[in-house]
């Protein structure tokens, strides 16, 4: 652990002051003896100038200076506690960890896309590193494919297993040619995402749930972390086409910025649709939010919101890094203990 300063400024003004104290005194006493007149005079010292009075008298001298260097010398070490040194916590560095949910749209009109979609999140998460992740898939309502953890083997698998799914029923050709035993895959890999009857891509309710696999999020009540670091992370891929939802995406987005959830949105719609005022819409609501929006059109979106996450990663580390300092005064305290211990042995000394 590194060693570093939490009020460098107090030690560097009470260096300043101590300075200029000294210096004062010094001049303070040069002109006391200018003005002293400098006449003969004759004293008992020069009666008692034998060897023995003269070895005692230079004993004396050293101590005196010796005490004066040990006082200069606590001075400093004071100085330096008052600086406040200071060392991470390591404890509370390694428990900063990040939860990212991936939230998927599986309506109709993304079952062309979302095979992609699952390719390009299994490259994100060979990129993670200690992160926890979970997987929501949703439609009218939202399931659970695996929930938030950090072995990436088990989400890889489970990531590969749906993209082989989805890739099978990308079209209307591949429906066609596709057996029953893969139809009946793909049931069971939906099942429980259109529970509500006449309802499709509810986007604002599916976000919000993704959002509730995350610790601490309730409905209607967030609150963001204590140390102001978002932990949490949501990316939201969608083709943007919405039903009548409970929650719009602005108001789940709310929600969610509440709670110190960052929603990062990944478009995965028609390329023809970009430029369209509903997706504008949506960019517009994501990155006013503080998430970042990329497009699957676009030339590296994966590469992007890696770069993007791993920023974001960085800087809350920091901001936690900061938090955990405490104060570590430890050689310093004891140094100046000795020092005035020391002192005061020299002044008890000098004063017999």
């Amino acid at each position: 652990m590194n060693l570093e300063w939490h009020w460098p400024w107090a030690g560097a003004i009470g260096l300043v002051a101590a300075i200029v104290l000294i210096a004062a005194w010094l001049l303070a006493s040069s002109r006391q003896q200018s003005k002293t007149p400098q006449i003969p005079v004759f004293d008992l010292g020069e009666d008692l100038n034998t060897e023995h009075v003269s070895e005692r008298f230079r004993q004396w001298r050293m101590l005196g200076r010796l005490a004066v260097v040990v006082l200069a010398v606590s001075l400093l070490v004071s100085l330096v506690s008052v600086s406040r040194p200071s060392m991470v916590d390591e404890a509370d560095e390694r428990a900063s960890s990040r939860d990212i949910v991936l939230c998927l749209d599986v309506s109709p009109s993304m079952l062309s896309y979302d095979h992609e979609v699952l390719a390009s999140y299994q490259r994100l998460i060979s990129n993670f590193k200690g992160e926890r992740i979970g997987l929501s898939l949703f439609n009218s309502t939202s399931r659970t494919l695996f929930p938030l953890t950090d072995d990436y083997q088990l989400a890889s698998g489970q990531l590969q297993n749906a993209s082989d799914i989805l890739a099978s029923i990308s079209s209307q050709d591949k429906i066609d040619k596709t057996d029953p035993r893969t139809l009946q895959k793909f049931s069971d890999l939906i099942d429980g995402t259109q529970n509500r009857k006449d309802q499709t891509s509810l986007i604002g309710d599916g976000l919000v749930s993704c959002a509730a696999m995350l610790p601490g999020f309730t409905y209607g009540k967030t609150k963001r972390s204590q140390d102001g670091a978002d932990k949490t992370s949501i990316v939201l891929a969608t083709d943007n086409f919405s039903g009548k939802s409970t929650y719009t995406l602005s108001s789940a987005l709310d929600l969610t910025h509440k709670a110190g959830i960052v929603v990062d949105g990944l478009y995965a719609g028609p390329a023809s649709s970009e430029n369209d005022a509903s997706t504008i819409e949506m960019q517009r609501d994501i990155t006013s939010h503080g998430g970042s929006y990329f497009s699957v059109h676009s030339g590296k979106p994966i590469e992007s919101l890696v770069q993007t996450i791993e920023k974001r990663k960085n800087r809350d580390e920091e901001k936690v890094r900061k938090a955990a300092l405490v104060d570590a005064p430890g050689w310093w305290t004891l140094a100046l203990a000795l020092l005035v211990a020391l002192w005061i042995s020299l002044a008890w000394r000098l004063k017999r």
